[in-house]
């Protein structure tokens, strides 16, 4: 994982770009290149073309000696530069091994390839539909002067697009590489490409999941009372998660896993620790680079997350690391933080603090990658306000509307969070695969149902139940405990009473005046507000970041579940009255 930074359309006219114009925007480029050198700290490429320039900044991941970017073609007429990870490059490889002479190790060399096999026939979905990864790339075709980019389809890896004063269109990792420089930011849609010739993004990422009506009828693990009567569709979604975190475990560098103690990070680190003794890219025949898996925690001292990472490292047999920050050392990281996620979301800010802190002791430990449980609450309903859905209809269409927004909150604050420290995320719950299998699966399988005993089924049960042979029973079992929360209660308690004081009454009665594009909601959301301003004061900065009221996490349309949910706007689990233990008290 990386960043890069691209400029397209840089001469207007018919004549070549003149030698003074091109060494000035080559100049603002690196500059704005440096903005992003957190996430590649290990070399910065540069091309400069007539009508393009790419400029990279490297995390080496995988083959660090040969894979430096820009990635140029065989023939040297395709410049290529990506962040992210490409997971099946071996297949692809062998698919072109006759045709195109690899020129690196990187696997990320293999789009070149591909691209020459669909130019022609412009079917750029097809051409993408093929990886198996987290990528966003800029390709530049100096053939025909065209240029292609895309985006993974979840959105894992984050890319904004942008224009100046002159028309010049740009493509960036972060937002602050162009904040400044571009008159108009914007996010560039995950699951789509845009190909210069074209001239707006396509999207090429569908799924029929998408449907219920495709859904309902899918084979059901269990019946209406709970009992498991298909334990086939239940062995299926196991063999498929094992099988995207073995994929995801591709590394020439020292790796780790992030364990909280909840449900998801124990089953990424249990799977892990089953492969981790010798190298997937190598076919198992080599030891791995660091022969014992090393997990990590961070929470206040005695949080719930710190109690349950350590029991279920104890159980699984990682080398276990607990970080423990304080309340003040969170507060001071705040301006950092939001400069860093690029995002006054009060969700995103609560839980990216303390995962700051902890990729900065990550990265010190000499780790350079980790595996992460994001998106397994998206695809199967684990936060706690999905135990209020009326159906399984509702159940299924708010599944699919969390996985769209995954790229503007979860995915947003595991990648930068790491990526300030030069530590990649890697998220086998999202792969593209298992994505597939996990939403294909009954909506009913995955509903919190009345048992025959009276009681509800907890969240996720049927994940539970797939792994329950590697986890602890009380880790397996325990509660779903939202990020945030779980590092310790003081934090979010905290950031509220301190943003209260902080915020006059006066100052919050003006916010429609003070800040036009999105009013902050509350006073939390206003004192992020006013740090995120001074950092990227523009109202195209502004427009990027989502703004949509919630409970718990949920979406906007599900505030119709419950009458009691109209007027709250609180993202906490603890928020759910009568689901989670320690529910706010009214």
């Amino acid at each position: 994982m990386c960043g890069f930074v691209g400029a397209f359309d840089l001469n207007s006219g018919s004549q070549p770009l003149a030698e003074g114009l091109k060494e000035e925007l080559r100049s603002q480029i690196l500059e704005m290149s440096k903005r992003i050198r957190h996430r590649g700290p290990d070399w910065s490429g540069v091309y400069t073309g007539e009508n393009a320039i790419l400029s990279h900044e490297r995390l080496a991941i995988v083959d660090p000696l040969s894979g430096k970017q820009p990635l140029v073609s065989d023939d040297e007429k395709i410049i290529l530069a990506v962040n992210g990870e490409i997971y099946n490059h071996k297949k692809l490889r062998e698919e072109f091994s006759s045709s195109y002479k690899f020129r690196t190790q990187s696997d990320c060399e293999v789009i070149i390839p591909l691209y020459k096999k669909f130019k022609s026939a412009g079917n750029f979905s097809a051409m993408i539909e093929k990886l198996s990864g987290i990528f966003a790339f800029a390709l530049y075709d100096s053939e025909d002067d065209t240029y292609l980019i895309g985006r993974d389809e979840i959105g894992v890896i984050p890319l904004y697009q942008g224009w100046d004063k002159a028309g010049r269109y740009y493509v960036a990792s972060e937002l602050k590489a162009l904040e400044g420089d571009c008159q108009t930011i914007e996010e560039f849609p995950n699951g789509c490409y845009l190909y210069s010739k074209e001239g707006k993004p396509v999207r090429w990422y569908h799924r029929s999941w998408e449907s219920y009506d495709v859904v309902k009828n899918s084979a059901r693990a269990t019946d209406d009372k709970g009992e498991v009567v298909n334990p086939s569709v239940i062995e299926k979604l196991r063999n498929g998660l094992e099988s995207a975190v073995k994929a995801q475990l591709m590394s020439d560098v020292p790796y780790g896993v992030l364990l909280s103690g909840g449900l998801d990070s124990s089953i990424i680190a249990a799977v892990t620790q089953k492969y981790s003794k010798k190298r997937v890219e190598s076919d198992s025949k080599e030891s791995a680079w660091w022969p014992q898996l090393h997990s990590f925690a961070v929470g206040l001292e005695g949080s719930p997350d710190l109690l349950a990472a350590k029991k279920a490292a104890d159980y699984i047999g990682t080398v276990h690391h607990e970080v423990h920050f304080t309340i003040q050392e969170a507060l001071d990281a705040l301006p950092d933080v939001i400069y860093h996620i690029e995002t006054y979301d009060i969700t995103t800010v609560r839980a990216s603090t303390p995962m700051y802190l902890l990729a900065r002791v990550i990265k010190s430990m000499g780790i350079k990658m980790v595996l992460s449980g994001e998106g397994s609450d998206e695809l199967f309903g684990g936060y706690l306000y999905f135990h209020k859905a009326p159906n399984a209809k509702e159940f299924h269409e708010e599944l699919v509307r969390k996985m769209s927004k995954l790229h503007l909150y979860d995915c947003l604050r595991a990648n930068k969070s790491l990526m300030t420290w030069g530590v990649e995320g890697r998220v086998p719950f999202l792969d593209k695969e298992f994505i597939d299998i996990a939403m294909n699966l009954n909506p009913s399988d995955k509903m919190n149902i009345k048992l025959a005993d009276g009681k509800q089924r907890m969240e996720k049960w049927i994940l539970r139940k797939a792994f329950e042979d590697l986890l602890p029973q009380d880790i397996c079992w325990r509660q779903k405990e939202q990020f945030s929360d779980g590092v310790g209660y003081n934090w979010i308690d905290t950031l509220k009473k301190m943003t209260e004081e902080k915020v006059s009454d006066a100052e919050f009665a003006r916010r429609e005046n003070r800040f036009p594009v999105n009013p902050p909601k509350t006073k939390e959301e206003y004192y992020y507000r006013e740090i995120y301003s001074r950092l990227f004061p523009s109202d195209s900065a502004a427009r990027v970041v989502p703004h949509e009221a919630g409970v718990a996490c949920s979406t906007a349309k599900a505030l119709e579940w419950d009458a009691a949910w109209k007027n709250m706007d609180e993202p906490s689990g603890r928020a759910i009255a009568g689901v989670h233990d320690d529910a706010y008290k009214k």
